[in-house]
């Protein structure tokens, strides 16, 4: 039964960043195609797509902050 929390709990974190990621990609200055692209790579693969997007995604310009 632990295996069963533990993985529900390890799904729900997956979900929460990837909401937290498509936000932040909805609200970014970026093109729409570009949006849509980062969205569609997180749907298709949750995890990878997240750590991906975290790596290479769009930076905010440290001078706009």
């Amino acid at each position: 039964m632990e295996g069963v929390r533990v993985e529900g709990l390890f799904g729900l974190l997956v979900l929460a960043i990837d909401v937290w990621a498509i936000i932040h990609i909805v609200q970014s200055g970026t093109s729409t195609l570009k949006k849509v692209l980062w969205v569609v790579l997180i749907l298709l693969l949750p995890l990878v797509g997240f750590l991906i997007w975290l790596l290479l995604g769009p930076r905010k310009n440290a001078a706009s902050a």
